[in-house]
C-alpha cells in the first residue's frame, strides 16, 4: 500500500529512486588516560586532525560549482574560520595537557561546553550557530576516530549511482556538495528551512529536495522505492505502477523543459510587448563568468569581493585587488561589472582586523559598510583598486548595508579624496565611475528617495530586506515559516525603492533570491523592475518568464495585489498573475 509523507519542497524537480538512510548522531566517545610522556604526541594527533579538517574544507570550497550563490562559499568560509578560533584550535589542547586525556574526549568536552553556551543564548540567530559548531567538530572527530565522513559512503560505487534518494535528519551545505558530486537523485530531510544555506545550494544544483519531512526516518527503510516531488513537497512510498508511470512522465516533461530553456541562451530578454529587461549575474569568482556567459548573460550585477579577504592572516593589498578587478572586467569584454565593497561582519571575522570581536547579534552589529568606514585600511585600498580597474572597462561601485545619508556622504568624500590622490600620481581611472547602494533594511527602503538623489543606482537585496522587515532569521527552523516574500510590508518596501529610482531617473536592480525565482518575475516586472541580478543557474528560467510576460497585463494585477493588506487575497492575485496568458489581447 502506497504511503504519502509531506514536507516543504525547497528545490523543485521529480526524483524516483531508492531510500538511502543516513544517521548523523554523535559518535560514542571513549575516555582514557594518556601517559604524561605521550601527551605531546596526543596533542600532535589533535593538531593533525585539525589540519586535516581544514584541508577537507579547502578542497570542498575549490569544488563548489560555478554559479552557486556566494552564501554557500560564505558558509564554508565560516567553518574554516571556526577552525582558527581558540575555542576549537587551543581549548582541547589545554584539556589534553591538563587532564592527560585522549584527544577525542577533550574535543567532546569542549563541544559540550560550546553547545551549552549557544543553547542558553536568548537570541535565535546565535542559537542556530550551534549546528555550525557541530558540523566543524564532527569533521575533526571523524578524523580523530579514523572514521570516514558519513557522506563518504556514497563514494562507494553501486550498480545505479543515480538512483539514491538521501534521507537524513539535517544536512550541511558541504554534505549537499558531496551528494552533488555523487549525482544523487534527490534529498529528504526531517529538518531544514527553505532559505537555509543547504536549501539554496540544492536549488542551485537542481537536486530535487524536500525538507521538514518530520518522522521520515520512522516511515522509510533503506532500499525502499520512493518518488520525491520537490514541486509540491511530497514523498510517495512503494507507489503502484500507474503512479510511477505518471511521475516518470512528469520527470520527462521537466527534462524537455530544461532543453527548451537551453535554446533561449542567445535570445534577448524581451517581454511580449517589446520591453527589454536586463538580466545580470551574481558572481563571486572569475571562474563563474564562463557559466554566466554560457547562459547568455553579459553583465555582472553583483560581484562579491569577500573571498579576497577571508582565510588569510593579512589583508589583500591594493595591487592584489586591482589585478583581480581588472582581470574580471576584461573577461566580460565591454559589459558592466558592478563591484560590491566588502560585505562582512563579526560572524566571519578577518584575522588581520584585531578588533573584530564576536557581537551579541552579528546581523545588527559592525558589518559591511559600517566595518569599512570604521577600518579605513579595508576601505581605502579597495576604493583605489576599483577606481584604477575602472580604466579598463565599465565598472560600477556598490556599497552594502547603507542605512543613512551620512554614510553615503562619507563614502563619496572618500572616493573624491582617492580620485585626487590618483590624479596627483597621474594614474588613470574613470572619472564618471557610477556609485550605488544596496537597499537591505527598512530604513534604507524608506529613505530610498533621498538616496536616489545622491547616487547613480540602487540595488535591492531582498534576502536581508525581508529578514530585517519581518524580524526573523530565515535559517532558524523555529521561525523560518514566517519568512514570506509576499508579506505586504516586504512588497511595499520593494515597490517603494523601485518608484524612488523611477522618480529620480536612476536604475534600480534586484539581486536577492527573489530575482532568481521565476515565480516572482511577473510580479516584479509589474512593480516596474527592469534589472534583475541572480545566480547564473537561475538565468534561463527567469528569461523564459520574461519572454512569456506582457507588462500591460501584469501591471493592473500587480497594482491590485499591492493595494490589499490581506494575505489570502495577495496569494489569489499572485496565482492569477502567474496564470494569466501572455497571448490574451
Amino acid at each position: 500500500m502506497s504511503i504519502m509523507l509531506h514536507g516543504i519542497g525547497v528545490a523543485r524537480g521529480i526524483a524516483l529512486g531508492k531510500a538511502y538512510l543516513m544517521e548523523h548522531g554523535q559518535p560514542d566517545i571513549a575516555e582514557y588516560t594518556v601517559p604524561e610522556y605521550l601527551v605531546d604526541t596526543e596533542i600532535e594527533r589533535y593538531n593533525s586532525a585539525l589540519d586535516g579538517a581544514r584541508d577537507q574544507l579547502i578542497e570542498l570550497r575549490a569544488k563548489v560549482p560555478a554559479g552557486v550563490p556566494g552564501e554557500v562559499t560564505d558558509f564554508i568560509d565560516a567553518h574554516l574560520l571556526m577552525l582558527e578560533d581558540n575555542a576549537i584550535s587551543r581549548a582541547p589542547v589545554k584539556l589534553i595537557r591538563r587532564q592527560y586525556c585522549n584527544a577525542e574526549w577533550a574535543l567532546k568536552q569542549q563541544r559540550d561546553t560550546l553547545v551549552q553556551v549557544f543553547e542558553e543564548m536568548e537570541d535565535p540567530y546565535l542559537r542556530t550557530r550551534k549546528d555550525d559548531i557541530d558540523h566543524v567538530i564532527n569533521r575533526i572527530m571523524q578524523l580523530l576516530l579514523q572514521q570516514e565522513n558519513d557522506t563518504q559512503e556514497l563514494l562507494e560505487p553501486e550498480e545505479d549511482e543515480n538512483n539514491r534518494i538521501i534521507v537524513a535528519d539535517n544536512l550541511s551545505a558541504s554534505d549537499i556538495l558531496l551528494f552533488h558530486q555523487q549525482s544523487v537523485a534527490g534529498i529528504i530531510t526531517e529538518h531544514g528551512a527553505p532559505n537555509s544555506h543547504s536549501a539554496i545550494l540544492a536549488r542551485s544544483l537542481h537536486i530535487p529536495t524536500v525538507m521538514g519531512a518530520g518522522n521520515s526516518h520512522r516511515y522509510l527503510q533503506d532500499g525502499e522505492s520512493l518518488i520525491l516531488d520537490g514541486n509540491n513537497g511530497m514523498i510517495l512510498i512503494n507507489s503502484d505502477p500507474l503512479t510511477i508511470t505518471h511521475y516518470q512522465s512528469l520527470q520527462q516533461q521537466q527534462r524537455d523543459h530544461q532543453e527548451s530553456l537551453n535554446k533561449l541562451r542567445s535570445q534577448a530578454a524581451v517581454t511580449r510587448d517589446n520591453i527589454t529587461i536586463s538580466l545580470q549575474a551574481n558572481v563571486e569568482l572569475p571562474g563563474e563568468i564562463e557559466i554566466m556567459q554560457q547562459a547568455g548573460c553579459r553583465d555582472i550585477g553583483l560581484y562579491r569581493t569577500e573571498f579576497l579577504f577571508l582565510n588569510r592572516k593579512t589583508l589583500p593589498t591594493e595591487e592584489e585587488q586591482y589585478e583581480n578587478y581588472r582581470a574580471t572586467v576584461e573577461m566580460i569584454n565591454g559589459a558592466t561589472l558592478t563591484i560590491r565593497t566588502l560585505d562582512i561582519g563579526t560572524d566571519k571575522p578577518i584575522p588581520a582586523i584585531a578588533e573584530m570581536e564576536g557581537a551579541d547579534n552579528p546581523a545588527l552589529g559592525v558589518r559591511a559598510i559600517r566595518l569599512s568606514l570604521k577600518n579605513l585600511d579595508l576601505l581605502i585600498p579597495q576604493i583605489r583598486a576599483i577606481l584604477r580597474a575602472s580604466a579598463h572597462g565599465k565598472i560600477r561601485m556598490m556599497v552594502p548595508m547603507v542605512t543613512s545619508l551620512q554614510e553615503i556622504v562619507q563614502i563619496q568624500n572618500h572616493i573624491q579624496e582617492q580620485k585626487r590622490h590618483l590624479d596627483s600620481n597621474n594614474v588613470s581611472y574613470d572619472p564618471e565611475l557610477k556609485v550605488g547602494a544596496m537597499i537591505e533594511t527598512p530604513a534604507a527602503a524608506l529613505s530610498a528617495d533621498g538616496f536616489a538623489q545622491c547616487l547613480d543606482f540602487l540595488s535591492i537585496g531582498t534576502n536581508d530586506l525581508a529578514q530585517y522587515t519581518l524580524a526573523i532569521d530565515r535559517t532558524d527552523d523555529q521561525v523560518n515559516y514566517l519568512f514570506d516574500p509576499l508579506h505586504p510590508a516586504v512588497l511595499r518596501l520593494i515597490h517603494m525603492v523601485i518608484k524612488a529610482g523611477s522618480h529620480n531617473n536612476i536604475p534600480v536592480s534586484l539581486c536577492g533570491e527573489l530575482a532568481g525565482d521565476e515565480r516572482y518575475t511577473r510580479l516584479l516586472l509589474g512593480m516596474g523592475l527592469r534589472e534583475f541580478s541572480m545566480s547564473p543557474s537561475a538565468l534561463p528560467e527567469v528569461k523564459q518568464a520574461v519572454l512569456n510576460t506582457r507588462l500591460d497585463m501584469a501591471k493592473p494585477l500587480t497594482e491590485q495585489l499591492l493595494a490589499t493588506p490581506f494575505h489570502d487575497e495577495i496569494l489569489h492575485l499572485f496565482e492569477q498573475l502567474n496564470r494569466s496568458s501572455p497571448d490574451h489581447s
